[in-house]
This record gives C-alpha cells, sequence and structure tokens, in this order.
C-alpha cells in the first residue's frame, strides 16, 4: 500500500509518496506526482512523519543528509547509479552533467560517457530536494532546467546560500 500526504514548502506545495517502509516519490504542484501515487491513498506513516521532519529542518537551513532517510527512487541501473552520485555532492555546492559522466566513465572504465543520458537520469529523478538534483547545473554555468521549474531551482540553491549570480539563465526562463 502507498501512502501519500502533502507538504508545504516555502518554495510551494509538494506531494510526497511513500511505501510502509520507503519514501518512492516527490513532486511539486507543478509537476505531475511520481513513485506510486497514482494508487496512493491520502494518509499517513512512520516514513511520511520522518520526510517532513528532514523536510522541515532542510527548508530551516540545516544541512541534513539524504542518507539518513529511507529512499526507494525507481528507475534503471543508470539513472540510480547517477541519483547516488547526486546524494553525494555536498549542500551549497553544485556538479555539471559532465563531472558527472565523467565519474561515471572513470568507475566504469571507459573513455567517455554522455552528459545528455546523465541529464535525461538526473531529469527523472522520483525524489528532488532530498535527492538534490537542484545541485547539477549546465557546463559554463548554464542553468539549466528542473522538475519543479527552474524558480523552485533557483530557490533550493539560494536556501543553500549558492551565489546564483554566476548562473547563467536561459533565454526563456522556465517557470
Amino acid at each position: 500500500m502507498y501512502y501519500k500526504t502533502e507538504y508545504n514548502s516555502p518554495l510551494g506545495r509538494i506531494l510526497l509518496t511513500a511505501s510502509e517502509t520507503t519514501l518512492c516519490g516527490l513532486s511539486f504542484d507543478t509537476h505531475p506526482p511520481c513513485g506510486g501515487s497514482e494508487s496512493a491513498v491520502f494518509g499517513d506513516n512512520g516514513v511520511l512523519r520522518d520526510v517532513r521532519k528532514w523536510l522541515d529542518a532542510y527548508f530551516a537551513g540545516e544541512r541534513v543528509s539524504p542518507k539518513s532517510l529511507p529512499l526507494e527512487p525507481r528507475g534503471s541501473v543508470f539513472a540510480r547509479c547517477v541519483w547516488q552520485i547526486l546524494v553525494e555532492i555536498p549542500y551549497g555546492e553544485t556538479l555539471t552533467y559532465g563531472d558527472i559522466a565523467k565519474r561515471i566513465a572513470a568507475e566504469r572504465g571507459v573513455a567517455k560517457m554522455s552528459a545528455q543520458a546523465v541529464g535525461r537520469a538526473v531529469g527523472g529523478n522520483p525524489i528532488p530536494v532530498i535527492i538534490p538534483c537542484h545541485r547539477v547545473v549546465g557546463a559554463g554555468g548554464n542553468l539549466t532546467g528542473y522538475t519543479g521549474g527552474l524558480d523552485i531551482k533557483t530557490g533550493l540553491l539560494k536556501l543553500e546560500g549558492v551565489d546564483i549570480s554566476r548562473f547563467k539563465f536561459p533565454k526563456t526562463r522556465q517557470k
């Protein structure tokens, strides 16, 4: 059985979806729900209570670890590899898609890995904020898309103390 609940963050309403034992989805109002929410019932459980406490701490500016929560993001082996790297990006820091591609290539012993493939995996992250895909930027400081929109991405980066003035915004800013 899956449970879902809403969380009112400073950046907008968030829908959380969890099984009895793990968090499997987080989505903003601006993005369709993910991770089993289609069959979930509105309710509460210990996982959702822990996630709300985590989000309270995060939005209060605390450096909470994603590893402190039971997460179950669903995706391919490659996507889960990318998401594991995202979890390791320190609070207030960023990496590029290319940085992640180079790391995966080195770990797999191959000459190169596609930054676009990394981008697809980052974009498919079913648990944004907690698996911090907002900390991934494009080459040359380009601020690229985010499932909740660039306003939410920049809000999360600002919350973490990142100077967003160093980034380039797309000409048509995604909301």
